[in-house]
Formats: structure tokens, sequence, C-alpha cells
């Protein structure tokens, strides 16, 4: 009897073990899918922030569209409307004009849309390459990067500091074009370049993008083939988790002397928070963000609780030019953090506060005051 007792027992701590192994087992796999659902990317790419939200084209008439009415298409200033089969620029909200409780008017700048249609709102406005989009003459240039070469675009400019543009999260190198007009108009060379997990570039292994924290390198190799090809000076110009990788060749020897400033928009600086944002975003139900979480960190290698000091990089002491663009509003990346960090150092980071505006769509919402203190930043690194 007493062994027969001991046998049920020890076989009822196998299998209460056996169950426990296999719960780690699939709490450990379901923690790394939805890592993977957070930081894989988006296809088609989608820019973080503007979710899957799909809008109604309720009507069109000459230069305006009226679309379903939501948080995001009553934000003010400029966007895409993008569908598989059409793009389209809507401009502001045209305030005297009521299309009904539900819905908006907006001026429609540019495309044609068919009402009935649904379209999802981007701050990318252009489609294609920098000649086919903006009618600007560019060379495509390959960037020898760590894992391989990496595709860009390259405007040239009489000025000798370059400007490199780095995109941001679900965003492709469509993205800056919204500000070639601008950069172009002002003589600049300016090098667009993808980087790992773009198409066309290298796929890192786990297939997961770390919020910058390994695609900095592609960065810096962008940095080193502009000097390399006639830049003196290098002006880093990043969106989203863009400019957190400019961050980073500022302060690597030897490209960091000339870095000569870093204009960061929307700046990913708390990385654990737009985890968390992204998971949300992406559907990944929340009792499984703790374990999201430590997926990123030690199955994909994401360190989120790294954040930057909150000091500027600088040169022999002195502090480099920074400007940040962000907002309140931004829903991905907390704006506490560029306020802190300009807060800290008002006399050399400015912060041009932007509200009623989205992650990384700064520009948009107001693209001429941006550029205009895009301009008065950018004036004495020329």
């Amino acid at each position: 009897m007493l062994e027969c007792m001991r046998r049920h027992t020890t076989a009822a701590m196998a299998a209460t073990t056996l169950l426990g192994a296999g719960a780690a087992v699939a709490t450990v796999a379901a923690g790394r899918w939805a890592a993977g659902a957070a930081l894989g990317a988006s296809q088609p790419p989608r820019p973080a922030g503007f979710g899957r939200e799909r809008l109604t084209v309720h009507a069109t008439g000459p230069g305006r569209v009226t679309l379903t009415r939501t948080v995001r298409s009553e934000r003010p200033g400029v966007y895409g409307l993008t569908a598989p089969d059409r793009h389209a620029i809507a401009g502001p909200v045209i305030g005297d004009v009521f299309g009904g409780p539900d819905t908006v008017v907006r001026t429609l700048e540019s495309g044609d849309l068919t009402p009935g249609s649904t379209v999802e709102l981007t701050p990318r406005l252009h489609t294609g390459d920098p000649r086919t989009a903006l009618d600007i003459p560019f060379t495509d240039v390959s960037v020898p990067g760590d894992n391989g070469p990496l595709p860009a675009w390259f405007v040239p400019g009489p000025r000798t500091t370059w400007v490199v543009a780095l995109h941001g999260l679900g965003a492709t190198r469509e993205h800056p074009l919204n500000l070639l007009p601008f950069l172009h108009a002002h003589h600049f060379p300016v090098l667009i370049p993808a980087y790992r997990g773009d198409a066309g570039a290298p796929r890192p292994g786990d297939r997961v993008h770390h919020l910058g924290a390994t695609e900095w390198h592609d960065a810096e190799a962008a940095v080193r083939y502009a000097l390399r090809y006639g830049a003196e000076r290098v002006v880093l110009h990043g969106w989203s988790t863009g400019a957190t990788m400019a961050l980073r060749p500022a302060v690597q020897p030897p490209p960091h002397q000339r870095v000569a400033g870093l204009v960061l928009d929307s700046p990913v600086l708390a990385p654990a928070a737009t985890f968390r944002s992204l998971a949300s975003e992406r559907g990944v139900p929340g009792p499984l963000l703790p374990f999201a979480l430590g997926a990123a960190n030690g199955g994909f290698g994401l360190d989120t609780g790294d954040r930057p000091s909150g000091h500027p990089p600088g040169h022999g002491g002195a502090p480099l030019p920074v400007m940040i663009f962000h907002g309140p509003d931004d829903t991905v990346a907390p704006w506490r953090t560029s306020r802190e960090m300009a807060a800290a150092h008002p006399e050399a980071v400015p912060l041009h506060t932007v509200p009623h505006a989205e992650h990384a769509a700064m520009w948009n919402a107001d693209p001429a005051a941006y550029e205009e203190r895009l301009r008065r930043f950018l004036t004495p690194l020329m």
C-alpha cells in the first residue's frame, strides 16, 4: 500500500513538473511571438502611431475630399492618403465647410480618390524616388554597411555640409522626401539611405527592429560614405528611431568630429515606453506584455532600459548643436524625455514644440513653422 502511494506521488510530481515545464515553454514562445509582433517590420510599411485605421472617402469635389471623422483625420496640417492602388495628398481641414457630424472636409492637393473607397492617413506625402515624386535629380548609390550594401538616394548640392536623412519606425526612404524640397532649395547635398530591414537592404538575423540599438551602425556607415565622397561636415536629421540612430555616430570616433549638428524629430529616448506603444498598436494582448518585454530584452537582445544620459553629444567639451521637434500628442515616443533633454541644456538643445502632431509627423502638422525653425538652426552650420 505504502509503495503504491509512493508511485502515485512520484507520478503526480512528474506530471506537475512536465506541466510546469510545458507552461514555461508556452510562456516563452508567447512572449517571443508578442515581441516579434511589436518589433517586426509591418507589411506594407506603416508609420508607427498611425495604426491600421481606414477612412472612408465619402465625397470628393474640386480641391476637396470628405473623410470619416476621427482624431487623426481632424489633425491639422498636410498628410498622405494611401490605398493599394492610389495615393493622394490631403491638406488642412476646411473649417467653414460642414460635411456632417461624422465626416471632415479637407483640401485635396493632389491625387484622384473615388467616393466609397477606403484610405489610410500617413505622414508620407510622396511615393517613388526624388525624380519621380518631386522632379529632383538624384543618383542611386550604395553605402557599404556592416552586413552588406545599403541602397541610398543621393541628391547633389553645392554646399560641403551634407544632410543624412534617416527615416523611422514603419517608414521608408519616401518619408524624408517631405523635407527634400526645402533642403534642395537651400543647396544641401542630401543622402537618404535605407538600413537593415528595409527593402533592398540586408535583413537582420532575428528579423526585428531594435529601435535604433543596432541600426545606428548603418547611420554611421552613411556618415562615413558622406565624408568619403566630399562632405566636410554632416548634419544628421532623423525621425523616430532614425533620430535615436543619429545620436550614436555623433559620439563615435572618428566620424563624430565631422558631425556638425543633429536634428531629432520625435526621438525614441525611452525604448520601453515605445515598445509598449508598438505592442498595443500591433494587437499584442495586454497580459502578454511583460513576457514580450522579457523576450525583447533576452531573445532579441534589445535593451529596453537603455536610455540616453540626457546630455547632448559634444566635441572637446563643447555641446553639439541639437534641434528637437516633438510634441505632447505623440503616442509612440514620450515627449517628456525630449523636454528633459532640452530643459537641461537650453543653450545647446532648442525644443520646437508641435501640438496636435502624431509621432514623426511634426512637419506635417505645420510645414512652414517647421521649416523656418530648421532654417534658423541650419544657417550657422552651412
